[in-house]
């Protein structure tokens, strides 16, 4: 689904979701050329849901994600939340948080100063001021380290505690800037969960910012993939893995094999045999996307092809297999193996609905 699919106007709709309306953002390079960051940009996001913006450096998606924040003024277009205008609200007046990718905590100060930081700016009183901050403190699983000073946690713990600041003032929205990029793979993988069981618990709805595909796809409810200041599509992780709607989209979002071919009423051909598709296309030329794992070895496949080379990965094996036609396949092969031998034929099956036809 495009970005242009998401255009709402009315108060109805709108008290129910983050709605950004056609936002067009141009900055001035060092080198004085304009730089188009965002270019007419318009999506919704379902208030309560994991909404997850990805794309690589430069696409836009951290522009939009500050001027939700109030960061950046966009140049037109508006922001609403539910019924209330963004767009003339200084960022200490909207009800969004954010968190960075260098947590930003205060150094001197505790733990549990640094959450109970923004509610003193609030001047909420002091009783419940202590029993917010401990609240945090056991959502995000650290209610032993209140008198901690940041300097003195890991880098997961100092996450978590950026987390239960942003989180202390029941902001509407929180927005995460690739708050998770400074941790190890292992870290990561850990607060992603955490991350996720959060959300679920406090119902508060996440935007979150990253260029790491396999993070967008274990987040995000929904996704929406940024290419050149907007995006090329939003939709679950399922839509987007499975029907990329460009080249673009089908290669960030995991391994692809992409294929020259040719559509004729619903027929395409891979290594000279026809294979029947759903496709939008009318035909001509066309480029096929297919992943590796739904790429089968079995004896009686109708695709004949010569294994170049496999690696065993223990969880699977990872195959390349070149065509008649001159092309190739890269296979991901799942438990049980077949036996297989670098120069000696294979026969392939491939789902026809495992074949996606994009531009």
């Amino acid at each position: 689904m495009s970005s242009g699919d998401y255009f709402i106007s009315s108060q109805a709709q709108r008290r129910k979701e983050l709605l950004v309306n056609h936002a067009s953002k141009t900055f001035t390079s060092a080198e004085g050329t304009a730089v188009r960051a965002l270019d007419d940009v318009t999506l919704s996001v379902g208030l309560g849901e994991f909404f997850v913006m990805l794309g690589p450096s430069g696409c836009g998606k951290t522009t939009l994600l500050r001027s939700i924040a109030g960061l950046e003024v966009l140049d037109k277009g508006e922001i609403y939340l539910g019924d209330l205008a963004l767009n003339p609200l200084p960022p200490y007046r909207r009800p969004v948080n954010t968190v960075f990718q260098s947590y930003a905590l205060f150094p001197h100060l505790s733990v549990y100063e640094n959450i109970a930081f923004g509610l003193r700016m609030d001047k909420m009183p002091r009783r419940l001021i202590n029993a917010r901050v401990y609240e945090m403190l056991e959502l995000v699983q650290l209610a032993d380290v209140g008198g901690r000073k940041p300097n003195q946690l890991s880098g997961g713990q100092q996450q978590r505690v950026a987390l239960a600041r942003a989180l202390a003032k029941s902001p509407k929205v929180l927005l995460l800037d690739e708050p998770l990029s400074a941790l190890d793979l292992k870290l990561r993988r850990g607060m992603q969960g955490e991350l996720k069981r959060i959300q679920r618990e406090t119902g508060i709805t996440f935007v979150f910012v990253t260029h790491d595909q396999e993070e967008a796809l274990s987040l995000g409810d929904q996704i929406a993939v940024f290419e050149n200041g907007k995006p090329a599509q939003i939709g679950t992780p399922q839509e987007i893995y499975k029907h990329p709607v460009n080249r673009f989209v089908a290669d960030f979002i995991g391994d692809t094999n992409f294929l020259d071919s040719t559509l004729d009423r619903g027929i395409v051909d891979i290594g000279a045999v026809p294979f029947q598709v759903e496709s939008d296309h009318r035909g001509g030329k066309v480029t096929l996307a297919v992943r590796p794992e739904n790429i089968f070895v079995t004896p009686n496949g109708k695709l004949a092809g010569t294994l170049t080379e496999f690696t065993y990965m223990g969880t699977d094996l990872r195959a390349t297999v070149a065509l008649s036609d001159g092309q190739t396949l890269r296979l991901r092969i799942s438990p049980p193996f077949p036996e297989l031998r670098p120069g000696g034929e294979v026969r392939l099956d491939i789902p026809p609905d495992a074949i996606a036809v994009v531009d």
